[in-house]
């Protein structure tokens, strides 16, 4: 059964909007409106479990009055151990996304790691993701800038919050403002990642709409041999507090079983507890954006 809030027309009436809002395949993106989930797997495993999660994703968030889009990988191309599992590639991966968004009418993200890349997945996937290692490549901003896609940009975690606005003038400058501004943690020392709340309000002086990718923020890199850990465990305290700052969106990958996941199982939710961690998630983002702004300045 659904959680039905009261409109939150009467809120947004209130005050004047602050803000640009993103719209594709019915989605309406804005820090103002409910928030959307950018939800799925990691990397894609098999076309039967993508599309077993992404069913899994939309059931749960139809009911819930959620927008969804589709989350996943056709490559990891960053893994930090040649032996690490990178995906299906181009071919495959772009044809299970296409079969996913067909057979389920759900809206895509994916990421491109090459120029090459760009245009096969303008194709198929309503968002573009750029990778946060990859966030200050000039020749690739502007291949994905001229797709006219809307476009999710991964703050790097050696990047300030500061530094997004030279990203984001750079696809500007190339004549693409369907921008994304993505929080993905920020490095701490050796294997540890932060998430800066303050950060977030800085990014969204920016007025672009800002999603918290909250399972990345998990992660220990190089915690295991070979590979990034994780502490799944504080996966919801984490979604709260990114949420409880009043954004667009959340960023989560789920797994049915994460321990055997092929890449960033510990980082990721157990697929069985995506309802009741979504339930709470919905019902924080009402009450933050119900509530009228404090002037503190």
């Amino acid at each position: 059964m659904a959680i039905v809030f009261p409109s939150l027309i009467w809120r947004q009436k209130s005050r004047i909007m602050k803000g640009k809002q993103i719209e594709f395949a019915n989605v309406q993106l804005s820090n103002d409106n409910p928030f959307v989930l950018f939800g799925g797997l990691n990397v894609l495993e098999s076309r039967e479990l993508s599309l077993r999660v992404a069913e899994t994703f939309k059931v749960v968030c139809e009911d819930l009055d959620i927008p969804l889009v589709f989350k996943a990988s056709f490559d990891k191309a960053n893994r930090s151990s040649i032996e690490s599992f990178r995906g299906p590639g181009l071919e495959d991966g772009i044809r299970w996304l296409e079969d996913i968004k067909e057979q389920l009418s759900l809206p895509i993200i994916t990421d491109v790691h090459e120029i090459a890349q760009v245009k096969p997945v303008a194709e198929v996937a309503d968002v573009i993701q750029l990778p946060a290692f990859l966030s200050r490549q000039t020749d690739l901003i502007a291949a994905m800038a001229a797709t006219n896609r809307p476009i999710n940009i991964k703050k790097a975690q050696f990047l300030a919050p500061e530094e997004m606005i030279y990203i984001l003038r750079k696809f500007a400058s190339l004549g693409n403002n369907k921008l994304i501004i993505c929080e993905r943690g920020s490095i701490y020392g050796y294997k540890n990642l932060v998430v800066d709340m303050l950060g977030l309000s800085v990014m969204k002086d920016f007025e672009y709409p800002l999603i918290f990718d909250v399972t990345h923020s998990l992660q220990q890199p190089g915690g295991l041999a070979g590979a990034a850990g994780g502490r799944r465990m504080y996966v919801a305290q984490l979604a709260k507090a990114g949420l409880s700052q009043g954004l667009a969106g959340l960023f989560l990958e789920a797994h049915p079983n994460p321990s055997e996941a092929l890449c960033d199982g510990p980082s990721a939710l157990k697929i069985d507890r995506l309802r009741p961690f979504l339930e709470q998630m919905k019902e924080l983002d009402y009450l933050i954006k119900s509530q009228l702004p404090i002037d503190t300045a």
